[in-house]
């Protein structure tokens, strides 16, 4: 039986690109936040107040994943033999239970506006709302790439934090062009605008809240990467059965633990050298695997 562990080179450049990305978001959403408020307030525009709402979120929610993608970069010590990956899925969770937090303040503050009628907001706030919507988007493409190459939950749920708050900006940016347009007796549109971007921001909280239970249950990754594994332990010589394969996902990390059947007359440490072989050449197909845990058995042919 054989154990390693290493954080691969791949990994820390992975961690490294979330990181920027997150930082930079953290920036732009703290400016954001700032333009949509002042605009919002000084227009007289909720459902632009409510999207400033959910831009500080958004400064929250960055801030979050900074401090969860730190703790995880840190290495495996006696209390966390398996390192502090799970800082991640923890931070994107955080960040989904903000999002739904933030969709039931803004839902709130918007049915009540519909209740108590309100002045119609200012033209310009769209101009405003065309230039926010165009920033978050492309913060989007760039958090949701990094995401993508780092593989880190947090960076992706950070990513889709953007979207949802280009989701809340277009929905403003409706219900104003509406207010305005329509004159006397339209004015809560602005409203009906922030609520309808309260329901998509809940929607997104819910659905990037699965995958990062998922990854705190341990649950079981997709099945074409556990092929992957298989088919790379398969490759080497002298291993004549692969079974009883596990393998969990601890933040951008992947942890597997593999029974591999040999020839019965091989000696333990020919045995161990197998394992080691069967360890790289897993490695070396899914690079961000950082612990392998190899059970060597005797190969027993099945019975007719």
């Amino acid at each position: 039986m054989k154990s390693v562990r290493m954080a691969p080179g791949a990994d820390v450049a992975a961690r490294s690109a979330g990181w920027r990305g997150a930082q930079f978001g953290l920036m732009s959403n703290m400016g954001l936040a700032i333009v949509k408020l002042v605009a919002g307030l000084a227009g007289n525009s909720y459902a632009l107040v409510a999207d400033a709402v959910e831009s500080a979120a958004d400064v929250v929610a960055s801030l979050v994943v900074l401090g969860g993608l730190r703790l995880a970069a840190r290495d495996a010590d006696d209390d966390y033999p398996f390192g502090y990956g799970r800082a991640e899925p923890i931070a994107a969770a955080t960040v989904s239970l903000m999002l739904v937090g933030a969709a039931i303040g803004i839902g709130w503050e918007a049915v009540t506006s519909i209740r108590n009628p309100h002045g119609a907001p200012a033209a310009w706030t769209l101009f405003v709302l065309v230039g926010v919507v165009a920033v978050k988007q492309w913060l989007f493409r760039r958090q949701h790439a990094a995401g993508r190459e780092s593989g880190s939950p947090a960076v992706q749920a950070d990513a889709w934090h953007h979207l949802s708050d280009a989701v809340t900006s277009g929905a403003a940016f409706v219900g104003i062009s509406v207010s305005v347009i329509g004159g006397p007796g339209w004015e809560a549109a602005d409203d009906w605008a922030a609520l309808v971007a309260a329901i998509v921001i809940a929607a997104n909280g819910v659905v990037l809240l699965r995958p990062a239970l998922h990854d705190l249950m341990d649950r079981a990754p997709e099945p074409n990467l556990r092929e992957r594994i298989l088919n790379a332990a398969s490759t080497v010589s002298d291993v004549l059965h692969l079974e009883k394969l596990k393998v969990r996902r601890v933040g951008t990390a992947l942890f597997v633990d593999l029974h591999v059947q040999a020839d019965p007359a091989l000696s333990l440490h020919d045995a161990h050298i197998v394992s080691g072989r069967v360890k790289s050449a897993i490695r070396r197909d899914v690079p961000n695997t950082t612990g392998v845990l190899i059970h060597m058995e005797p190969y027993e042919p099945p019975t007719t």
